[in-house]
């Protein structure tokens, strides 16, 4: 095996900070050098905590023992919501490839120049959608991009959950974190599907967001939130609350003029439920149930990172389509002009 790639993890409170430190650390290709976080009391309850991935990392005092070291060629951005996006910008200004953990902040024109940046020096910056190597949104998007469908008029995306009302400890993922963000379970979930959406269908023509305050004791927090996405001969929508009781009924949706994918749910994934109008290769006319494999959240994403930055695979996105992701929900939040 060649030398490993050193890499390192900037910030600790996203919500998905330990499961891809701890994919980071059980990949064979990457070395982990170090964890900053720039909270002395996040890191000190993490430290005393010394459980998980968090036990198994060395904690460093600056950002610039990993970023002013040119051996350490990438790092991942795992800050909070409200504050990854300057992470992310310092370690591009570094040169470093980065995996982003979604959103990529309010600021949609600071986030352009920190892709154009990342274009003009030749670093990778990967968004960390975890559906990407998912094995139903994969065939679905492959089903719809091919024209397998026929001509695709509508998808529909759930992605619901269940939020605590304060936030845990030295976080901000409660639903009184959200309140920080016009857009809340939206802007925090959103990007997921539109990723999908988006990826099907393009930059839609017209976005509506629809963003309520239902439940929550939390004044102000949008928990209750749908985006309708019109395009010529489309129409998507993607509906995201807050408090959907355990286990969530997520499900994703495609139809098209020669057939219907629909994946319930998608977190354990299981089947599809693939319908067409002629029999078409190995599928038969009519109702199909196809199985498919429940893979690991980040795990492939984070594997095809790797693949990128040693020059064996393109990106699964490129910077344009990060860029239309992150427009597209700024769009429905109401961020940007819709």
């Amino acid at each position: 095996m060649s030398e490993k790639l050193r890499m390192a993890q900037y910030g600790t409170k996203h919500g998905h900070a330990q499961g891809v430190l701890q994919v980071m650390l059980d990949h064979p290709e990457v070395e982990v050098v170090g964890v900053y976080e720039p909270d002395s009391h996040r890191r000190k309850q993490l430290e005393g905590a010394g459980d998980g991935a968090w036990g198994q990392v060395k904690w460093v005092d600056s950002p610039s023992e990993f970023l002013d070291d040119p051996t350490v060629v990438a790092v991942s951005s795992e800050g909070s919501n409200r504050e990854s996006l300057g992470f992310t910008e310092e370690i591009v200004e570094a040169g470093k490839h980065v995996f982003y953990d979604k959103p990529a902040g309010d600021d949609y024109q600071r986030f352009e120049r920190v892709v154009e940046l990342a274009r003009r020096q030749g670093t990778f910056l990967q968004m960390g959608y975890m559906f990407r190597k998912h094995d139903g949104f994969e065939r679905i998007a492959n089903w719809a991009r091919s024209g397998f469908l026929g001509h695709i008029f509508q998808v529909r995306a759930h992605m619901s959950t269940w939020i605590p009302e304060k936030n845990p400890e030295g976080i901000h993922t409660g639903r009184e974190g959200l309140a920080h963000h016009r857009g809340g379970v939206m802007y925090d979930l959103g990007g997921h599907m539109l990723d999908q959406v988006v990826w099907i269908l393009g930059r839609p023509n017209r976005v509506t967001g629809f963003l309520q305050h239902a439940t929550s004791g939390t004044p102000g927090v949008m928990d209750n939130t749908l985006g309708v996405f019109e395009y010529d001969g489309a129409i998507a929508t993607v509906d995201i609350a807050a408090m959907e009781p355990r286990p969530m009924a997520r499900r994703f949706e495609v139809y098209g003029t020669r057939g219907s994918a629909i994946m319930e749910p998608f977190e354990p994934a299981d089947t599809i439920r693939l319908t067409l109008e002629k029999r078409q290769g190995e599928y038969k006319q009519g109702v199909n149930i196809v199985k498919i494999e429940d893979r690991p959240r980040y795990v492939g994403t984070f594997a095809e990172f790797v693949r990128n930055i040693r020059g064996k695979s393109d990106p699964l996105r490129s910077l344009d389509h990060e860029l239309l992701v992150q427009e597209t929900l700024m769009r429905v939040t109401g961020d940007l002009d819709g």
